[in-house]
């Protein structure tokens, strides 16, 4: 049943009372040959080890959260929850990557100006900047069409102006993130890549959570133990949040690409406790063999 056979040694005839040989040789009149399996390798289910760390993860009555993680060593994968999610600030490392990724196909480096809209928009989530750069990539339709070559398969761009109601899944921003941090199969360039890992190390002083808490070190700089990119966003509608946090993490000598989104939540803190305790539930997948 998917495991190894192995040919056991010869088994004495019984009643004689002799021991069992070790011995490889052919078995001998009289003596019966036992086929035992030894049992395959157990397949480790890590979207079953991630839902049994999220069960310690206290979710707000009414709120919903999905987290998605990628190990890009292993290419190992975990994710809990379902469903598309507004992206608030998050989508801002998507529209950059279409700025990038327009950019490289016109065969020109970003201005002056992009270079100052996405610093902006990036390290400290300027809004202004992040709606002059979606004019730029062509809104909604442009994001796209990006996303299309990313292979996102779950995002959708926002109405007219209105970016941070794009919506998306924790798998697709796993997939985004690859594209950022991982080389092998990504449209970006290494200077592209380089650029956007750089803009997300530096975020700004009071936006330094999410993700970030599943991290070896607090403190973001070169080389730091974290790259991340927020969101939060209270819904005129209903009162409650959407609080969302994206990046890569070391913990444990391991990189991992984690997202996470969730709504719902009566506050922001309450939403940044829950994006946390979901990253570190995630991440704890690959560093905590006692799951």
């Amino acid at each position: 049943m998917g495991g190894r056979v192995r040919r056991s040694a010869p088994v004495s005839p019984a009643g004689t009372g002799g021991a069992v040989s070790s011995s490889a040789s052919a078995p001998s009149d009289g003596e019966a040959v036992v086929e035992t399996v030894e049992p395959a390798e157990p397949v480790v289910d890590g979207d079953a080890r991630l839902s049994a760390a999220m069960a310690s993860v206290t979710v707000p009555d009414g709120a919903e959260v999905s987290v998605a993680v990628l190990d890009p060593d292993s290419g190992e994968t975990a994710g809990h929850g379902t469903g598309a999610f507004e992206t608030a600030s998050i989508v801002k490392v998507d529209i950059l990557a279409a700025l990038l990724l327009r950019a490289q196909d016109a065969g020109r480096p970003l201005t002056v100006a992009e270079k100052a809209y996405a610093a902006a928009m990036i390290e400290k989530s300027d809004n202004d900047a992040a709606s002059a750069l979606w004019r730029a990539i062509g809104a909604g339709d442009g994001l796209d069409a990006a996303n299309e070559r990313f292979g996102l398969t779950g995002t959708e761009g926002g109405d007219g102006p209105l970016w941070g109601l794009t919506r998306t899944t924790a798998a697709d921003q796993v997939t985004l993130l690859r594209q950022v941090f991982v080389a092998d199969g990504s449209l970006l360039s290494g200077a592209s890549r380089a650029y956007v890992r750089g803009l997300m190390e530096r975020i700004a002083d009071g936006q330094r959570w999410g993700v970030s808490a599943a991290a070896d070190a607090a403190e973001g700089a070169a080389g730091a133990a974290w790259a991340l990119k927020n969101g939060w966003l209270r819904r005129s509608t209903t009162g409650l949040w959407i609080v969302n946090s994206i990046g890569r993490v070391e913990s444990g000598g391991r990189g991992c690409l984690v997202a996470v989104v969730s709504r719902g939540s009566g506050t922001r803190a309450e939403g940044i406790s829950l994006t946390e305790a979901a990253a570190r539930a995630a991440v704890s997948v690959f560093t905590n063999t006692g799951l």
